[in-house]
């Protein structure tokens, strides 16, 4: 890669963040949400916390961690742009939507929906967070474009655990993966800026029969695993 290559790659980031810049609010948290995205492309540790992302950017390790902590947006409203701005991109009538979830190793107990629990990434149980995803996959390219994070019962059990790690009242009710999965394909829909005619997944949501009606009911037809054990 060559100069002019790095400098069309510096500007298309430039653009493609200050698409989405406007919805962090004050001017200081718009800017360090380039720092932060900077980061996240171009570092190489495992880990992508404030620390490892300092190295790779002019901000420092404590702003960084203030963006994180301090700074506050509407994350539905920047799922909604995403969308919005994928559309015209990524559409195409022989588009798939993909659901999966995955495990991201963490210590402790105070982040939030942090537990004992199986982890993909790790291939075993172990403390972890759990996130369920929505992938768009059309000829035209494939992107992540929502998520939400799984709260175990042991958390949503406990109002005090959540009331200290600011889990928010409406985020606070037991929901399955496949529930999670299930609210994003029909918040896509209701946005309506992204379609397909299909649904695909691995057994943890083949094995749902809330989620295989609910994906029937909303007009779409599904591909999806079962475990070996399951009753036909």
């Amino acid at each position: 890669m060559d100069v002019e290559e790095f400098a069309r790659l510096e500007e298309s980031f430039r653009q493609f963040h200050a698409e989405f810049a406007p919805s962090f609010g004050r001017k200081q948290w718009r800017e360090r949400s380039q720092d932060y995205l900077r980061g996240l492309l171009v570092q190489a540790a495992e880990r992508g916390n404030a620390e490892n992302l300092s190295e790779v950017t002019d901000a420092s390790e404590r702003v960084l961690q203030r963006f994180l902590s301090e700074a506050r947006w509407d994350a539905r409203a920047v799922l909604q742009h995403l969308q919005t701005y994928l559309g015209p991109r990524l559409h195409d009538p022989e588009a798939v939507w993909a659901v999966d979830e995955s495990g991201f190793p963490k210590q402790g107990k105070k982040s939030v929906g942090v537990a004992r629990q199986y982890c993909g990434a790790l291939g075993k149980v172990a403390g972890c967070q759990i996130g369920v995803f929505l992938a768009y996959v059309s000829p035209r390219g494939r992107a992540l474009v929502d998520l939400r994070l799984y709260l175990p019962r042991e958390w949503t059990q406990d109002p005090a655990r959540c009331d200290a790690a600011a889990v928010p009242p409406d985020a606070r009710e037991y929901r399955s993966k496949s529930e999670l999965a299930l609210a994003m394909l029909r918040q896509a829909q209701a946005w309506g800026q992204l379609s397909a005619g299909w649904v695909t997944g691995d057994d943890e949501y083949g094995k749902s029969p809330e989620f295989r009606a609910g994906v029937a009911a909303a007009g779409l037809r599904y591909v999806l695993e079962v475990p070996g054990n399951t009753p036909v």
